[in-house]
């Protein structure tokens, strides 16, 4: 395994340090210029947060994302400008030696939204190699977040055992006051009527528990009873995962406040929390994670007591991941790795829906390519070395894409997710 911690100091410095089977340390260094290039290469492939359907439609369009060949030459300048030649080799020889290493990266935010997977390690005359052939990345979370352990929970109650190892599922929640075809509205579709997320539901649902229970896999979604107080009563009763896929609103980079980033559940006007009602709807925000009710009054309690996240967190929605892009990290990821998770899966960066495949980029309707990025989250998330498994299938897209260059196998959405670690 091998630890990777960039810093910004008008220039970008990078160190790296070996563990377990290999042992060493590095350093490296990319000039302010060549790095700032590289980033705004990599900015203009993606949709870009508050540009709504005309940025997916650009990023379909004319994003580097969205051809394989324009795709390889961006992984191949995001690799030049930040990726020292040296630390691959080392790769190369530790994998030789004992097999594929873990790559930890804790990255800088200016270069927070890097799918650091997609680079092009290859070299001159080296093929396509990425860096995700030749090792598995993850995301590490700043120290300041990386706790010892799990936050008290409650006693449990008496059907608490019967919930421990429950899967919480918020698939698609109403947001009050937002109609289905809204900016707020459905991410997933009409509740039944895609194959793949049904069949991901009774899966669980022959599994064990899943909450909220169900008697059919349809109720799964698009429910109005999902809101923060239900949320923080079924997290408290214990949980061994939470997916959650939705709506995330990340908060403004030059506003500095990585806190204000929001969660849509089905809350109401009348939720009590520290976000402003939108409508007839009050976000959950990462600033309700973390400090609960202690602002609201004087027995208030943290979030940490309210909503103890459980091991595995899924958050797929929009930039839930964006709060690394933050000097200060304290977003929605950040939180619920604050709040007890071990690892949270979530996006660097605003994800296309089927929807927008179907409508912006012609793709088939029977092509679900957001419901095959649930299913593979889903089963890293059961699998014992969930960021190993979530690699394989991400492997797998990438030989899609190198082979046929389907939009619908483009890095534009299985690039942008990331395991998150502390």
């Amino acid at each position: 395994m091998v630890q990777v911690r960039l810093a910004d100091a008008g220039d970008l410095y990078m160190t790296w340090t070996w563990t377990r089977v290999a042992q060493g340390f590095g350093t490296g260094h990319a000039p302010c210029g060549e790095v700032d290039q590289a980033v705004r290469a990599l900015t203009a492939a993606l949709p870009g947060a508050g540009e709504g359907a005309e940025g997916m439609r650009r990023a379909f369009a004319s994003g580097a994302m969205a051809a394989y060949e324009a795709e390889r030459l961006l992984a191949r300048v995001l690799a030049e400008a930040l990726w020292p030649s040296g630390l691959t080799e080392q790769i190369r020889h530790v994998a030789e030696r004992a097999g594929r290493p873990l790559v930890r990266i804790q990255p800088s935010p200016r270069v927070a939204q890097v799918p650091w997977e997609l680079l092009a390690v290859g070299g001159d005359g080296g093929g396509d190699v990425r860096l995700l052939d030749l090792a598995d990345v993850v995301t590490t979370a700043p120290a300041s977040l990386r706790r010892p352990g799990a936050p008290s929970r409650e006693a449990p109650d008496a059907d608490a055992h019967a919930h421990a190892d429950a899967v919480v599922l918020v698939l698609d929640p109403r947001v009050p006051g937002f109609r289905a075809d809204s900016p707020l509205g459905s991410v997933l579709g009409a509740p039944g009527s895609d194959p793949g997320l049904l069949s991901l539901v009774q899966s669980r649902l022959d599994a064990g528990a899943v909450v909220p229970q169900v008697a059919a896999p349809a109720e799964a979604f698009r429910r109005t009873d999902l809101d923060r107080d239900w949320l923080g009563a079924v997290l408290r009763k214990g949980a061994r995962r939470l997916m959650y896929v939705g709506h995330v609103s990340g908060a403004p980079v030059e506003g500095g406040q990585s806190e204000d980033g929001a969660l849509h559940l089905c809350c109401g006007p009348g939720t009590d929390g520290l976000t402003e009602v939108i409508r007839t709807h009050r976000p959950l925000s990462a600033k309700d994670l973390l400090l609960g009710t202690l602002p609201l009054r004087a027995d208030g309690v943290p979030g940490a007591q309210l909503w103890p996240a459980p091991a595995r967190v899924a958050l797929i929605a929009c930039e839930s991941g964006g709060d690394l892009r933050f000097a200060e990290s304290f977003g929605l990821a950040s939180a619920m790795i604050h709040n007890g998770a071990e690892l949270v899966t979530a996006t660097r960066w605003v994800l296309p829906t089927s929807f927008a495949f179907h409508r912006l980029a012609g793709v088939p309707e029977s092509v679900r390519p957001l419901t095959e990025a649930v299913i593979a989250v889903d089963a890293a998330h059961e699998h014992p070395d969930p960021v190993r498994r979530l690699g394989v299938w991400q492997r797998g897209q990438l030989d899609r894409w190198r082979t046929g260059g389907g939009i619908e196998h483009s890095p534009l959405l299985w690039a942008a997710m990331t395991c998150i670690v502390r």
